[in-house]
This record gives C-alpha cells, structure tokens and sequence, in this order.
C-alpha cells in the first residue's frame, strides 16, 4: 500500500503573536515586528469565501453627503484648535502622546472642563490616578464642571458602560496604555491590548459621534509606544514637546484627517496649570536696554508660525589643553560648522583655543538652518566683544564656502520681526517683499554679514593684527 502524501493542510503553520505574520516555517525572531521569540505553531485556518451581505447604509453620490455632521467644535483652548484644525470633529480620535510630566495629563484636564456643557457632557477616564488625584488637580488649575465627569478605570468593559451611562460629547482616556480587555490575555500595554482598547474606543467614537482624545505613552527614543498600527487608526496624532526644566511646551501636528500638520501650538506651564501663548516670542528674547556683546535674534519657523529667537554666545580663555564646546538649544554640529567658517571664510583664529559656550533663551530648539547666520554673528560678536546694533535680526543660511543661501518663509519672518519693533534685518539675496519702515541689508557672504560689527571696538581681529606686525 502506497504511502499517505502529505497535503498542504497537513503542514504546520506558524504566526507571530505580536504582530500576526504568518510563515510555513518557526522562526526565532519575527522578521515583520523584530520580536524574538514570538512566532509560535497554529492550526492552519479554513479557507472561507465571504458572500454578499445586506447593506446597511445605501451608497448615495458624494455630493449629496451632509458634511455638516462632521463641523469642527471649539476645544475652548485656542492654541489647540489651532493644531486640530478649528476643533474636535464629532467621532474623530485623537491620540496625544508626550514624555512623562511634560503637561498632558493637565492640558486635556483643561480641555475637559472648557468643552463641557449642558449640552455637550465630558467623561474623563484615567487608568493612572485615582479620582482623588485629578480632583486635586483640577481644583489647581480650575477645571471643575458640573458637566464633567470622572472616572477610575482600567478595565474596558467598565469604560464602554461609563459610555452607556453618562452618554458624553466627549471622551479622554488617559491612558491607552493603562486600559486592558478581560477578552484578551496578557498585561495592559501589550500589543494586542493597545490594538483591542483602541479598536473598541475608536468604533464607539463612529457610532455615537464622540469625540475621543487618547493618551498615549512614548518610548525612550520619542516614538509613540505601542503598534504601529495604532497610529494608522487614529484620525489625529498630536506630539506634545518640551524640557521639563522650561515653561514652554509645543503641541505638534503628526497627523492629521482634518487639518493641515505644519501648525504648532504654543503653550507656557505654570503653578497654576497650562495655558495657551498666542504670542509667545517673549519667552525667547532678552529685554535690555543697550545691547549685550555675544548676542544676536534671528526668527524661526514652527510649522507656520513665526517665533524670534535669541541666539547667545559666550567665550573665554581655555585652561585645558582641549577647549570646551557646549551647547543648549542648538545642534553641536551647526555650531561646530560656524566655528569652521569664521576661523577659514571670517578670518577669526582665536576662536580655536577658547571654550565657547552657545545656548538659546526660553528653552527653544533652533534646529533649522535659517538660524545660521545669527549663530555665526552671536559666536563673531562674542570673540570680538563687540555688540552687534540694536533692534537687529539674522536670518539665513551659512554655507562651507562661506556663502549666505535663501530660506523659506523669509518674507514671514520679516513680518513678524517688523511687528515686534525690529527695525533692521540681515538677509540672503532677494528677499521679496520687505515691510516698509524695516532697513534690510542684504548679504552674499559670511564676510558681508560681519561687516555689521563696529571695527573700532573689535578685540579679536588675529589675523589682521599679525598681517600688520
């Protein structure tokens, strides 16, 4: 008797229990999610047809859609309407995800109480705290409603009957990943967790035309913690940044199904909560009274938004053979680059053997290249103690070759510098449209741009003064 072949539906098959890849043989490390030893040996499943069923929902043209369903509501809080789009759109989910204590937990306590009404109910949930501890904190930042409601919970069962009961406008879950299903094994925060939490929310959210702001955890290296995929079912992923050890916090667009994701939300954290900056430029910027040597304002683009921005620069005599080089608020590198071009394209030597310190004011990051120009112009006025002229902004880009390159949004950044009470402004070639009242010089070079600083009151012109002896 001939013996039995072995048929396809014989063979074992193999699934990462992470991710769900699927291959014909076991693999140590899933080659889809990099997880080791998570690909384990399943029954091969029946191969199904699925047939037409009945339709719940006639498809109707386009046209004819009523999109007043989908208007956006105030938030309450300016700063943030702005990044969503003008608001929270009934049945939208939004996932806000930030490091730990840079103000999440008390900007949407904040939303919560400013969208409630009678109308419009507010549930806030937290998988975190204890309701004692976010009464504590609302009563600080002002956030008690008698239309908000709060609610400790960390099981997701518990959470959809809040749903039932209070029937919100508005949902906050703080956070996804503190929230588990009884249906699923494993600890909250799992992959398979976060996908059954965020899947049951995000279809609640389409079927009551809720709102839904979810906060999200990230990981040591930023990135939001968790599936990618949560990301994908979200209509808005908002990233709230900041230094704990400064006031200022930026909520940035990464995606957005409503809005444009080039807008940035200013917000200043206080004592008394957080609070939305619709001009912020004053937290970056030194009021004196006559200008200071080793300083020099340039105007950055967050998104859309215009912010000035004081660059600083400090350098003294080195006592080691190594001179020190520090930085806060901007790229080493960049700065390093400048260095290179004043000593070669500037003919300034002495920077070479002396610790230079640079740092920005306000706790802003200058990481574009458009502040450039000012960081090589704050680093000369540093190493000549030489204050550059007053009301002065620099904008552009430094080249190897010493050459000053265009930037976008020039014309926006004069704008805004105008506005302030600027009044002179070093820029690349062929600005546009400049604001009237406003004398722009316009410069081809590093050598150009240095020209600004008074030469009878250089202390560090090396070269020179060895060409001279």
């Amino acid at each position: 008797m001939a013996a039995r072949t072995k048929t396809t539906k014989d063979r074992p098959s193999y699934r990462c229990t992470e991710c769900g890849w699927q291959t014909a043989k076991w693999l140590g490390r899933c080659p889809e999610c990099q997880a080791w030893g998570t690909v384990e040996e399943y029954g091969v499943p029946a191969v199904r047809t699925t047939a037409p069923g009945r339709v719940t929902t006639s498809a109707v043209p386009i046209g004819q859609v009523d999109g007043r369903q989908a208007t956006a509501r105030s938030t309450g809080v300016p700063e943030l309407d702005r990044v969503l789009g003008g608001g929270l759109v009934p049945g939208a989910v939004v996932l806000v995800a930030g490091e730990p204590g840079v103000g999440k937990s008390t900007l949407l306590l904040d939303v919560a109480a400013k969208a409630a009404s009678e109308e419009h109910r507010t549930l806030y949930v937290t998988g975190e705290e204890s309701a004692s501890q976010v009464r504590l904190r609302a009563d600080r930042i002002h956030a008690i409603d008698d239309h908000l409601y709060l609610a400790a919970e960390t099981d997701l069962s518990a959470v959809l009957g809040h749903l039932d009961a209070v029937k919100p406008s508005l949902l906050i879950l703080d956070s996804v990943q503190t929230v588990a299903s009884p249906e699923l094994d494993g600890a909250p925060g799992g992959m398979a967790q976060v996908r059954e939490v965020a899947g049951a929310l995000i279809r609640a959210s389409k079927e009551r035309g809720m709102a839904t702001l979810l906060v999200g955890h990230v990981t040591k290296d930023g990135s939001i913690a968790g599936p990618r995929l949560l990301e994908h079912l979200v209509d808005v992923v908002l990233s709230f940044e900041g230094d704990r050890h400064a006031r200022l916090r930026l909520v940035r667009g990464v995606k957005n199904r409503y809005g444009t994701t080039d807008e940035v939300g200013c917000f200043e954290l206080h004592d008394e909560g957080i609070t939305g900056l619709a001009d912020p430029s004053g937290l970056f910027l030194t009021r004196r009274a006559e200008p200071v040597p080793g300083t020099c304002l340039t105007v950055t683009l967050e998104g859309r938004r215009p912010l000035v921005a004081e660059v600083q620069a400090l350098t003294v005599d080195s006592q080691i053979p190594s001179p020190r080089r520090t930085t806060s608020g901007l790229e080493t590198s960049r700065v390093s680059m400048m260095l290179a071009v004043l000593e070669q394209r500037g003919r300034i030597s002495a920077l070479g053997k002396r610790d230079i310190y640079s740092a920005t004011v306000g706790g802003v990051k200058l990481s574009e290249p458009a502040a450039d120009l000012a960081i090589a112009l704050a680093l000369a006025s540093a190493a000549s103690d030489t204050p550059l002229p007053k009301n002065l902004v620099a904008i552009g880009e430094v080249g190897l070759a010493g050459e000053v390159r265009r930037v976008t949004g020039v014309q926006r950044r004069l704008s805004e510098a105008h506005r302030l009470g600027f009044t002179h402004a070093l820029v690349p070639g062929d600005p546009g449209k400049t604001p009237s009242g406003m004398k722009v010089l316009e410069v081809a070079d590093i050598g150009d741009a240095l020209r600004v600083l008074p030469r009878s009151r250089r202390r560090d012109a090396p070269r020179e003064e060895e060409e001279r002896r």
